[in-house]
């Protein structure tokens, strides 16, 4: 099936240009054109094209809220950024407003044609150096800000569970009406969290919990 395209873009010269080059490739049904986002937002509720090709810097509402409103309004419909802005702060809000490819002014016929029928496939795709910057950006992430490792690896899950509930101050009766437990599994569990965490009693196991963050 022949993804239906609107393009998106405040140049009319450019705009009429994307326009003769997807129509002559015959690949894409380019169904209409709008000049900024309030139009595209318009045009999309017109049109309910399967791929919107949105620029990010227009007049009226920029390329980013009119993203934002296709993909709330449309979620059928797919948002892919065609722009001349490569800096981070343009590429992540464009991906945080929910579209689906990321496209820089000047990629060739193909580049453009491969990426339109893969958002109209419901993929995702960024030309090649933004694919890097991405992958850059979050190894950065998970190195500034690495998974905090599960506390008291000692325990299981559901020993967790239990001791997080304790540091809540819930009763035995309360733990084994929340988990769905009877009252004798909770008190088993519970001398052997004591055992594992090598407490004498309850508040020693509160302190432990709560400076581990749980019960919060």
């Amino acid at each position: 099936m022949t993804p239906r395209v609107l393009l998106v873009d405040d140049h009319p010269v450019y705009r009429n240009g994307l326009r003769m080059l997807l129509d002559s490739s015959g690949e894409v049904d380019v169904v209409g054109t709008a000049a900024d986002g309030e139009e595209a937002v318009a045009r999309t509720a017109e049109l309910r094209p399967d791929v919107v090709v949105m620029d990010l810097q227009m007049p009226r509402l920029d390329g980013v809220q009119a993203t934002q409103r296709i993909v709330s309004m449309f979620p059928a419909t797919g948002v892919l950024v065609l722009t001349m802005h490569e800096d981070d702060d343009s590429v992540f809000a464009a991906m945080l407003a929910g579209a689906r490819g990321y496209l820089l002014k000047g990629a060739d016929q193909t580049e453009i044609l491969r990426a339109v029928t893969a958002v109209a496939g419901g993929e995702a795709i960024f030309g090649p150096a933004l694919a890097q910057r991405v992958t850059r950006y979050f190894a950065r992430l998970a190195v500034e800000h690495p998974p905090r490792p599960e506390p008291f690896p000692q325990l299981t899950a559901r020993e967790r569970e239990i001791l997080g509930l304790i540091a809540a101050g819930l009763s035995n009766p309360r733990i084994a009406e929340r988990l769905s437990l009877s009252p004798k599994t909770v008190r088993n569990n519970i001398s052997t969290i004591f055992a594992k965490l090598q407490v004498a009693d309850r508040s020693q196991a509160i302190v432990q919990a709560r400076d581990a963050g749980l019960g919060r």
